[in-house]
This record gives C-alpha cells, structure tokens and sequence, in this order.
C-alpha cells in the first residue's frame, strides 16, 4: 500500500514537473510563457532571451572533405516596445571565396495570447532579406511578423562552411537576460582547436567520445584553401568524435555603463580556432601554435608582406617631399602628412590589401592595409626603422589567444632611440603616436621582415588635455555674461576636430547652445583647426538668465556654470570589467567671477583635494576672494588609460565626491 502511494506521489510530482517546465525546443510555446508580463529575475527587462541551443559538427562529403555545419535555435520573449529590435536577427556571412559559407532561417513564428487562445504567425518571404556589406561579406536578415508586447517568437537558422579553420564565437550572455543556453560541438579526432572561454560566467562543461563510420572512397582533406587528397583510401572513415556540451541556466543581462570598451570582451562567451590538424597516415600540422606561428602566416600572405616591397610606383613623387629632411622626426611627419592628403580611407578595416597599394595609391583611395602598409614602405624607403602593427580594433575585440582572425586592421610603427613611434595615415587628424580611437586597444602585434613579431602597447602615455578659461559677471537679477576659452590637445584636440568637421558652424552653435542651459554665444571664433601640430582652440562670448537662481534675496551660483557635472558615471553597485578610458586626461578650469555691486559673499565652497590611491588620479577644487572677484580653480587628472575593475569602489567614491563639491554653490547676499 505504501509502495502504491510512493508510486502515484512520484507519478504526479514527475506530471507536474514536466507540465510546468519550459519546452527547449521550438514550437512549444506555453500559455504560461506568451502571460507573463515582466521577467521573474530582470524587471526592468525589455525582452529575454528564453532558450537559446546550438550545435556545431563536421559532414563529411567525398567530393569536398569536411564541411563545417552549425544550427541555431532560439525563443524569445518580448516585454516592452523597447524590446521589438530582438524581433529582428541577422546574421553575416561570407558568400564567395574559399570560406564561403551560407545560411538558411527556417521555423520563424510570431505567437501571440488572442483571446486565451495561442496564435501563430509564420514569417513569410518579404520578412527575409539579403544584403551586401562589403566585398567580403553579406547578411541575411529577418524580420519577423505581428509582433507586440507580450509576444513570444523562434526561429532557426543554419551556418554551413566550408572553412573548417575557426568556430563561430559562441555567446552566453548578451544586454537581456537568457533563461537557458546549450551549445553542443561534435569534432572528428582529426581537429584539435584552441579553446578560450571569456566573461564572468561559467558554463558547466561535460565530454563524451564517441566512435563514427562513414564510407568514403578516399579522404579529402582541408589545409586553409587548399584541398588534397590522402593517402587514406580504405572505404570505411572510421575515427573517434568529441562531443563537448556547454550548458548555463539563469545568466543575467550584461549592464552597460561608462567608459567600457567594448561590452563584448566582458560577455560570457566562447572562442574556437583549429590550432593543428592530423589525418591518417600524415603527421600533424600545426596552425596558430604562438603569435610568433600567427605573424609568420599573415606576413607572408601575398596581400601583405609582399605588398611592402613595392617601391617603384612612389619614388620620383617621394624625392623632393624628403628631400632636405634629416631627423627622424621631419621624416615621419612629412611622410604621415602625404600619405593623408594623398589618398583617402575607403572606411574599410582588415589587414589585408583589397586591390594593392599601387592601385589605391593611383586610385587616391584605399582601405586600412593598403593606406598604412604603402606608409610603412614609404617610410622604409626614406631610411628609417619601419614596420606594420597589426591591431584589433575596439569594436573588434581584444584578442584573447592567437589566431589569424584576432585581427582587423594595421598601422605602422618606426623605431627610434626613445621608443616606438606609432602613425595612422588612414585618419585625417592622427598626428605621430596619437592614433585614432577606434584604435586604441591595449595591445599590437608588431612584425619584422624577419619574421619576428613583439607585442605593442598601444595605450597613450601623454595626458590629452582639456583647458577651459572662463570670465563672467553676475547682475543683480541674475543675469549672467562672459567669455569662455578652450583649449584641446592630444586626443581631446583629435576627437573635436572629427565631431566638427563638415559640420556648418551655425548647426554647431545651436547644438552648443541647446547642449549648454541655453546659453546664447556671440563672437565665437576656432583656431588651428586644421594645424593639426598645434592645440585647437575656441573662444566665444555668453549669456543666460538661467545660470544662477535668486532665492529670498541671495543669489546662488555654481561656479561652473554649464559646465557642472551633475551625474555620477558610476551606477552599478559594482564592475566586473575595467574602467577604459581610451588615454590620459587632465582638465583644468580657471574661473573668475565679478559679484554685482551691492553684494557680499555669504558662502564660498571650501577648497579640497582628493587623490586616488595609486597614483591614478586626482582631484583639486581651489577658491579665493579678492574684493569684488572669486577665482576658483578646478583640476581634475587621470592619469592611466585603463583602471581595473578591483579600484571600483574607490573610484566611484572619488567621483561622487568630485561631483559633490563641484555642485556646491556661492551664495551671494545683499550688504
């Protein structure tokens, strides 16, 4: 009798279970699921990612070898209209080439709750499109159908490659919150691939082999582009295949915040990469063993190391622009500057040259490759120490391990006795060793002609600066008029060169003014806009009625004015990831403030100092009254690029009590 009741409390706990677990596999779609109204664990969720699965394994062909296959499912729960972007999915591929690859969507749905009933709504063909991104790459996108709040949508889609080399990147955590992931790989003993898990969350891993067997009448086998056939002929393919299954339940949404270089290197995710190959009866063939391994192939790849080489379509114009130089450093900037004004960036990235520097320098335009590797010939060919820097950009990614693919874009570096020298002629406002921002992450991986390769810092050492000069009066209703003058060196002076350029200076002052309490500025006028060796500057002439506040006959001003900060960047109650801030800075304001005949100050905010341990930073707040005027002078430093996530706490004390006193107010009263 008792066994009979063990058996029916079983049999109903299991019922129970099974019918309230969510379904991992498209088209079922709970009830349950399309009623909730926001996530259990992310409120303030504008959409979860409810199941995510993908599967990666090799199908083997006699004709081609091994083709590499991955299949993606995916449901989704939208929560607010903010949320309908994740109704949309694309996906890029390479349609031509040697790693041509295609993609297939396939059981794309809407559901919706109608009336307590489940509704469904197929994504039709207009909902699926095909684009061209560059000459390497398009993407299929879809759309899908009928979406609303509330709506719950799946789809799938299928990867197929031909290039066995490097495993798509496998994401665990992205902006929203993701119930359950699984990603399964199946890889043939043949493949042994890099492995790098990166983030803050972990997957649990399992590993099963098993064997496999498959006629053949010979083993085609895939070194890069290159297809062979082996000496293995039996007709049985008889080998051992790993399946290794990742699986996180429950990651939370990833929180964007202030100064994160590229939220993605923080995101939990996998990275793949075949590091050696080792078929039947052959030995094995390393790939990407070290960087060393890695360089060697780039640089030896026609549309690369070879490229260096070509001199003759640049000479005669090359004399008389070096002619009569002699150090280094007139050399470099001659150089850099020609490059620039001759031809102009295509806004196409990669290290590899597209048509070749003799064409892009006869077309006067070009991509990346082709713009820094003609430099770097170019400075060779002038007598100095030059060679490429290959660098991953920031929307890129770091580069976690070595691979051809860590990499898309190059600039070129000289050699002189106080260090490296490192130029970009692919931006119109980089000067030496002041890199354009796209570029500026952590390191680089310079080659020599010899093969060699050694990492590079590409992190500023020199503080951009940012110096504000600043004289107004205040009225006795208020009023408040004066002068203001800036000036931008470095990578603050490069950044609002780019912000400005093309832009009609009344489309600029109208954005100053909205930007800045509505001031009105009159009389304003740039320097050195375009003498890129020299600080940019702007002057201009201001007023507003809304600077200060007139309060029981006091008058309370901050003395920054508009330029006050009012917000703590720093939220979060704490940060996994550094704090990035591209370079070095140092702010400074000088103020001089004439108070209204009549009046008095009542409260001058106290001078104070903070100062960050370790040397990263510092704050200074300075105030003084002299008769009618109060001077105060404000320094705020940072000192490294790059702060780790351990100083965070301290760092976001720092800047609350910075921005603490910067809104303190003088009070002015009447005599």
């Amino acid at each position: 009798m008792k066994c009979n009741q063990l058996t029916i409390i079983l049999f109903f706990t299991l019922f129970f279970y099974n019918a309230n677990a969510q379904e991992f596999k498209l088209g079922k779609v709970s009830i349950e699921e399309l009623q909730q109204k926001v996530h259990p664990k992310d409120t303030a969720a504008v959409a979860a990612i409810l199941f995510k699965k993908g599967e990666t394994s090799f199908e083997y062909s006699t004709d081609t070898g091994f083709d590499l296959v991955t299949e993606i499912s995916m449901r989704i729960k939208i929560y607010k209209k903010e949320g309908y972007d994740w109704a949309n999915h694309e996906v890029i591929f390479r349609p031509e080439g040697s790693s041509r690859e295609s993609i297939d969507f396939s059981d794309a749905v809407t559901y919706n709750l109608v009336s307590g009933k489940i509704e469904k709504t197929k994504l039709k063909s207009e909902g699926e499109f095909e684009e061209k991104v560059n000459r390497y790459w398009n993407k299929k996108k879809i759309t899908m159908p009928n979406v609303k709040e509330g709506s719950v949508i799946e789809f799938k889609y299928k990867i197929k490659s031909n290039s066995i080399g490097m495993l798509r990147d496998w994401s665990f955590q992205t902006i929203i919150p993701i119930n359950f992931v699984e990603y399964i790989t199946y890889i043939p003993e043949y493949f042994i691939f890099n492995r790098k898990l990166k983030g803050f969350v972990s997957p649990k891993i399992s590993v099963d082999k098993r064997r496999q067997s498959k006629m053949v009448n010979g083993l085609v086998t895939k070194d890069g582009s290159v297809s062979t056939v082996s000496n293995f002929s039996q007709g049985k393919l008889d080998y051992e295949e790993t399946k290794t299954t990742y699986l996180i339940e429950n990651i939370p949404a990833i929180k964007e915040e202030a100064f994160v270089n590229n939220i993605n290197n923080y995101s939990a995710s996998l990275e793949q990469e075949l590091s050696m190959t080792h078929y039947p009866n052959e030995p094995m063939k390393p790939f990407s063993s070290d960087w060393n391994a890695v360089v060697k192939t780039i640089y030896d790849y026609e549309d690369f190391g070879p490229e260096l080489n070509k001199t003759n379509y640049f000479e005669a114009d090359l004399k008389p622009i070096i002619a009569g130089l002699d150090t280094p450093e007139e050399k470099i900037t001659a150089l850099l500057n020609y490059v620039k004004t001759t031809v102009k960036w295509n806004d196409y990235y990669g290290y590899s040259c597209n048509d070749g520097v003799k064409k892009a320098y006869k077309d006067k335009t070009g991509n990346v490759a082709e713009i820094n590797l003609m430099l770097t010939a170019m400075l060779r060919y002038a007598g100095l120490t030059a060679n490429p820097v290959l660098v991953s950009t920031r929307s890129n990614g770091i580069a976690v391990f070595p691979n051809r693919t860590a990499f898309n874009y190059v600039i070129a570096a000289v050699e002189t006795p106080n260090g490296l020298i490192l130029l970009d002629a692919s931006d119109a406002f980089s000067t030496p060793n002041v890199l354009p921002f796209r570029a500026l992450n952590w390191e680089g991986r310079l080659i020599r002609k010899d093969g060699t390769s050694e990492e590079v810092d590409l992190m500023p050492k020199i503080a951009s600066n940012n110096t504000v000069m600043m004289n107004y009066t205040v009225d006795a209703n208020g009023l408040v008029s004066g002068k203001l003058r800036r000036q931008r060196t470095d990578h603050n002076a490069m950044i609002f060169r780019k912000n400005v350029d093309n832009i009609k200076e009344d489309a600029y002052l109208e954005k100053l003014e909205n930007d800045n309490e509505k001031i009105e500025i009159k009389e304003y006028l740039r320097a050195n806009e375009k003498e890129l060796k020299l600080p940019v500057t702007e002057t201009f002439s201001f007023s507003g009625s809304n600077l200060c506040e007139g309060i029981g006959g006091k008058i309370y001003i901050n003395p920054l004015l508009f330029l006050t900060d009012e917000r703590n960047p720093f939220k979060q109650e704490n940060r996994e990831y550094p704090i990035d801030y591209g370079f070095p800075f140092l702010d400074k304001y000088s103020i001089n403030i004439q108070i209204p005949d009549g009046y008095k100050v009542e409260t001058l905010p106290a001078p104070a100092v903070l100062n960050m341990q370790d040397n990263l930073g510092s704050f200074k707040f300075m105030t003084n009254l002299s008769e009618n005027t109060i001077q105060v002078v404000l320094t705020h430093q940072i000192n490294t690029p790059i702060i780790s996530s351990e100083y965070y706490s301290m760092l976001k004390e720092y800047y609350q009590g910075m921005i603490t006193k910067e809104n303190e107010k003088i009070i002015l009263t009447k005599i």
